[in-house]
């Protein structure tokens, strides 16, 4: 039985997280697994007025989102799963991967002098058996973070983490999905238009749910970001009610879309693409104030 036993680190003991998190508890995972690398992270460009963060929110200084992390100790961060952060203001919390185990702790920031420290952080203890894995470095990196600063290129977000001598320990990117929170009309299903009033899909990326109607049956369902893979998103659990419904029907092809949906693009601030992941458009959404 795996033992999923979690250890806290300490910021005084880097030393020991090295070593615990680097040592071989459930064996070799075989020689299929491949490295996640920073450039397999594929973003997004989004225009600014879709990004989570307002100029108000840089110029404060928030933390919160989803971040890949790109950088550790100046090394490309490698894991056998997509190491990752995940910040939630309302619980003084973040979530995340080391790319090799799941990473909780708490975290308090003030803009005002740019300090940041990550306290009770605590991981999983499974081994990483792919050479490279950054995933001690990234825990070390979280004990000695002191400060943080923002940069933004084009439309992408950058946050980069200082230790007390102002040494860059870790570099992160956002990772946006926020573009798809709200109400859409569905305007076309593998590329061909649809023209049924009715059908309707509410996102709600926070809560990780759809909800909305085919234009015949209330639909219900479960929305995923899988940071493993670049801009991956998924919907799943999807139950709809049982109204025999009218010719023409797309309310199938409708389902399936939803299933087979694997990204998703913004191509404007009222218009969103969903690809499956042989990268074919299989949902055209326009956004609607309508519910």
């Amino acid at each position: 039985m795996k033992d999923y036993r979690t250890f806290i680190l300490s910021a005084a003991t880097p030393l020991l997280a090295l070593a615990l998190t680097g040592c071989s508890l459930f064996g070799p995972r075989g020689p299929k697994d491949e490295p996640i690398l920073p450039h397999d992270r594929e973003v997004i460009s989004n225009a600014t007025a879709l990004k989570t963060y307002t100029p108000e929110e840089i110029k404060k200084g928030v933390v919160k989102g989803d971040w890949s992390i790109q950088n550790v100790g100046g090394k490309e961060a490698v894991g056998e799963k997509a190491p990752f952060l995940k910040f939630v203001p309302a619980q003084k919390k973040v979530y995340g991967n080391n790319g090799c185990n799941v990473i909780n702790a708490d975290y308090r920031y003030n803009p005002a002098d740019s300090t940041l420290r990550f306290e009770k952080v605590a991981t999983t203890m499974m081994a990483c058996s792919l050479p490279g894995t950054t995933d001690s470095e990234i825990n070390v990196a979280l004990n000695t973070t002191r400060y943080y600063s923002w940069s933004v290129a084009d439309s992408d977000y950058y946050l980069y983490f200082y230790d007390s001598a102002h040494r860059r320990v870790m570099t992160l990117m956002h990772q946006n999905f926020d573009f798809l929170n709200g109400t859409w009309s569905v305007a076309a299903i593998e590329g061909k238009p649809v023209d049924v009033p009715d059908m309707k899909l509410v996102i709600d990326v926070d809560e990780g749910k759809i909800h909305g109607n085919t234009g015949c049956n209330v639909l219900n369902g479960s929305m995923d970001i899988n940071m493993e893979q670049a801009n991956s998103i998924s919907f799943s659990a999807i139950a709809l009610t049982r109204m025999a419904c009218p010719q023409p029907n797309y309310e199938t092809a409708l389902v399936v879309a939803l299933e087979e949906a694997a990204a998703a693009k913004p191509i404007s601030p009222s218009e969103v693409i969903l690809f499956n992941e042989a990268g074919k458009q299989v949902l055209t959404l326009r956004r609607t104030t309508d519910r």
